[in-house]
């Protein structure tokens, strides 16, 4: 535990101007980002006696090892400098809310030729018209079907798309009357992109006048007589109006805002917030945090705006935010919105009305959230630190393993051997720590001499950041961690690993990533030889403080470097179970990695080594030919008929396939049947360009590893 005193700024160092200040620990990982408006008076609010610090603000102060700042002109500035820095450090002692889900959207891909209508999730992209969130995809494909009736949008893939273009034939949507089809033209990309930008006004809130409009054509076609169109139009409306009923308004006067609600303990937060648009409400989510801070609920609301519309501008941002307090001081949040959007945005707290009441409806998800949250959190917490506990005395450690590292071997036959490592912190999955490392200091199957390779790899890349930042204690030595002429640090063969090198980590790069900081346990996915191989790649390092286990599958046994005998876990054991949790990732990790390696290779073609023969030029020739058999037999003048190629590129292709040895033929692994001689594998007559496996890799799955 660090004394804050021992790396206080002296008197007068620190400028009483706004500004951002970042604590970092002894590792020179950030820890905690903050915003002031004068750092000289917030920055001595943590250098105060710690009897009297808030118990979390103390437990950050004694965690930190050193204090920096950076001045900004404004509070504005400010508060944007400490979002990026927030979102870039992922500092451990700040709010940080976390999406109970990943909410579905319902999206308009208006940035292609022929928008497409979708579920997303994730980050959004430019040019894609996104209306939501919504609790659940399903809820988005009622809405979607009842509104194709009207507004017959495409919505197939890519590959259905084209596949229909090239076939003259449209999917059964297109037959069904719920797709315009504009794959076989039987609408214009003009028009397609107008029948898809009303779509998005109807989405957005704009319906009556679409609504009224539809009612006049019926009653005029009901006027003419024409009762099959009236007919058509009238079950229109009524599917636009079922879809509308989905929405009930709540706010009248189509009031475009962003309601807000905060439920709190002193340990967790929870945040609710309702999207309505055009007066009804459109979409919903909630966050959860731990307050690992000593904050208010203004504050929470704060750092809850900024995780809302942090990424957003435009009409994103409403142009109303209803929140339950304001932030102190609310005036730059509200210049900082009015900025997102490009116009006024209002932030204030309802205090009467609609509004006020749809507030409390707000306020009771959230409430709920919180207790649902803390239900499912206590159980996890209990289960994980028994896990952990188990754990420590099955194995005989000091201290719980907060940090577990996994590593597992995968190959199919010896060929694309890979490895990979996962990274369990307090018992959760911690993906952002995932790597994968190519095994190429030899060749062949080897599963101890490969693991004895990553570990060696693993650990060297550690000593080589420990050596760099200056951790050595009084009198330690490094390990033999070897290093190139530009400072990245190698294994074995210096090749291999599958993420940037060291030497990328700069000195004052606080985020914690790639092999900096080590686990208190290491476990292996195998028996007594891989533990062994494992523990003496730490001894040869000369790593004396992480613990190695192996975890065999057979019997589900834990072997300890040096017993002759396996450790038994109780099958019951919560221990036992997280163990094999984190086999099992290390496994599924591995696994699709060595597949994508061999997919890859599979992919491989011999005129991948033609220089400037492109992908477009490639898929021309196997086109134009049918297969790399017949490209292969083809003379220099036929290959000059194919648009692109001249008579240089043809004499190249000619000699690289003649080089090239031809594989062996195709077969069908359903049926076992050899298939037509005249393609090869990889290769596919029907779409160029679209390789073809010569195994479907779930019949080949008995022989990886």
């Amino acid at each position: 535990m660090a004394d804050p005193s021992s790396y206080r700024p002296r008197p007068g160092e620190i400028p009483d101007s706004p500004g951002v200040y970042r604590f970092r620990d002894e590792h020179r990982r950030v820890i905690y980002v903050g915003k002031a408006k004068s750092l000289r008076q917030r920055l001595a609010n943590y250098f105060q006696d710690l009897a009297g610090l808030h118990p979390r603000t103390r437990s950050m102060v004694t965690t930190a090892a050193s204090v920096e700042w950076t001045v900004v002109s404004t509070e504005v500035e400010a508060l944007q400098l400490e979002y990026s820095w927030i979102k870039e450090y992922d500092p451990r002692f700040n709010v940080k809310y976390r999406d109970d889900k990943s909410y579905p959207y319902l999206a308009v891909t208006m940035n292609e030729e022929y928008p497409r209508v979708q579920v997303m999730r994730g980050h959004k992209k430019k040019g894609v018209r996104y209306f939501g969130p919504y609790a659940h995809a399903w809820a988005i494909r009622d809405t979607v079907d009842l509104m194709l009736r009207v507004f017959p949008v495409r919505t197939c893939s890519a590959g259905v798309f084209k596949n229909a273009a090239r076939t003259g034939r449209p999917c059964l949507l297109g037959y069904i009357g719920k797709c315009s089809a504009p794959c076989v033209e039987r609408i214009s990309a003009e028009d397609h992109r107008e029948l898809a930008e009303e779509f998005c006004d109807f989405m957005a809130g704009r319906t009556g006048t679409y609504l009224r409009r539809l009612e006049r054509q019926m009653a005029q076609a009901a006027g003419d007589m024409e009762y099959e169109r009236a007919a058509r139009l009238r079950d229109d409306i009524g599917a636009l109006k079922k879809a509308m009923e989905k929405n009930a308004v709540v706010l009248a006067d189509a009031t475009d805002a962003d309601l807000i609600a905060v439920a709190e303990d002193e340990l967790e937060a929870a945040v609710q917030i309702f999207h309505v648009r055009g007066g009804r409400v459109r979409g919903q989510r909630g966050w959860v945090t731990d307050k690992v801070e000593e904050i208010t609920t203004g504050a929470l609301v704060e750092h809850a705006l900024q995780q809302l519309y942090g990424e957003e501008t435009g009409d994103a941002v409403p142009r109303e935010v209803l929140v339950p307090a304001l932030p102190d001081p609310v005036e730059p949040v509200q210049e900082w919105l009015t900025g997102r959007r490009g116009a006024n945005v209002s932030l204030r707290v309802p205090q009467r009305g609609d509004k006020k009441a749809l507030m409390e409806t707000v306020q009771r998800n959230a409430q709920q959230a919180l207790v649902l949250h803390k239900t499912k959190r206590a159980s996890d917490l209990t289960t994980r630190s028994r896990a952990l506990e188990e754990i420590s005395d099955a194995l005989g450690l000091d201290s719980a393993p907060l940090r577990i590292e996994c590593y597992d071997i995968s190959h199919l036959q010896g060929d694309d051997v890979v490895a990979s490592m996962v990274v369990f912190e307090d018992g959760l999955a911690r993906k952002s720590e995932y790597r994968r490392f190519q095994i190429k200091g030899f060749a062949g199957q080897d599963d101890v001499r490969s693991m004895h390779e990553v570990i060696t790899r693993r650990f060297r890349r550690y000593l080589a950041e420990k050596e760099r930042t200056g951790e050595w204690a009084d009198g330690e030595e490094p390990g033999a961690a070897e290093a190139g002429p530009d400072g990245t640090v190698t294994g074995t063969d210096g090749a291999g690993l599958a993420e940037p090198p060291a030497s990328t980590l700069t000195e004052n790069d606080g985020r914690p990533k790639r092999f900096a900081y080590p686990p208190q346990l290491v476990v292996v996915d195998g028996g007594a030889p891989q533990v062994a191989a494992a523990q003496r790649a730490l001894d040869e390092l000369g790593i004396d403080d992480i613990a190695v286990c192996g975890l065999a599958k057979r019997l589900e046994e834990v072997w300890l470097p040096g017993d002759d005998d396996p450790v038994v876990l109780p099958r019951t054991s919560e221990g036992l179970y997280l163990l094999q949790r984190i086999r099992d990732e290390a496994h599924r990790f591995a696994i699709t990695y060595q597949r994508a390696k061999r997919a890859k290779r599979f992919r491989s073609s011999p005129l991948d080594d033609v220089p400037g023969l492109g992908d477009t030029r490639k898929q021309a020739l196997i086109k134009h030919f049918g297969s790399l058999k017949r490209l292969r037999s083809a003379t220099i003048e036929q290959i000059c008929d194919v648009p692109g190629i001249g008579r240089k590129t043809a004499e190249v292709i000619v000699a690289a396939l003649a080089q090239a040895v031809p594989g062996g033929p195709a077969v069908n692994t359903a049926t076992g049947e050899i298939m037509d001689d005249t393609e090869e594998p990889g290769q596919q007559t029907g779409s160029p360009g679209e390789p073809v496996s010569t195994g479907a890799p779930d019949e080949r799955r008995g022989q990886e590893r």
